[in-house]
């Protein structure tokens, strides 16, 4: 089963590409694909943009990644309660080509802050919208004060109760033998 893997940030040193890389290892038999945004520079999304030069290789290429996959897990940077700049350009440019960018692949959102608020702002406006955009969403998890939980040294997420949240979150992916 092939896992597409993504922070939805382009920050070098996003947590959110930290939990989503260890999420996707939680998945029983994944393989593993991990995506970086910062492989995928766009210009701003604009309608005259875009009737001017078409879809852009990155926009397709993005897509075409999401529609390789078995399953997806996205993790939400939350830049002033909502989606950073980096992730909402690609999926708008990704919409156009088709506004099922998830194109109905079984996915898991999580989000992660370093303080509290475990950037449920953008989780919930992102599941909030995943119905419009073929995502099957099978579940999601904000984990809070990321840098209380996570051991930069094992790279795990040590906290009992996030890790067991993340393990039921990875298990939806599973194919039914491997859970």
């Amino acid at each position: 089963m092939k896992i597409l893997t993504f922070g939805a940030s382009n920050a070098k040193t996003s947590i959110n590409k930290v939990l989503a890389r260890f999420t996707a290892t939680l998945v029983p038999g994944a393989e593993i694909d991990v995506l970086d945004l910062s492989d995928y520079d766009l210009p701003i999304y604009s309608e005259d943009l875009e009737k001017q030069i078409g879809h852009p290789p990155a926009a397709k290429a993005f897509f075409e990644k999401i529609g390789s996959a078995d399953g997806v897990i996205v993790s939400f940077a939350e830049h002033n309660g909502s989606y950073t700049a980096a992730y909402k350009n690609l999926f708008d440019w990704a919409s156009r080509i088709d506004q099922k960018v998830f194109q109905n692949k079984p996915t898991v959102y999580l989000a992660t802050s370093p303080g509290p608020g475990g950037a449920a702002s953008v989780l919930a406006a992102a599941k909030g919208s995943a119905p419009f955009f073929g995502v099957d969403l099978k579940a999601a998890v904000s984990v809070p004060s990321f840098y209380d939980v996570f051991d930069a040294k094992t790279g795990r997420i040590e906290d009992p109760n996030a890790l067991a949240d993340l393990i039921a979150a990875a298990e939806t992916l599973a194919p039914p033998e491997a859970a």
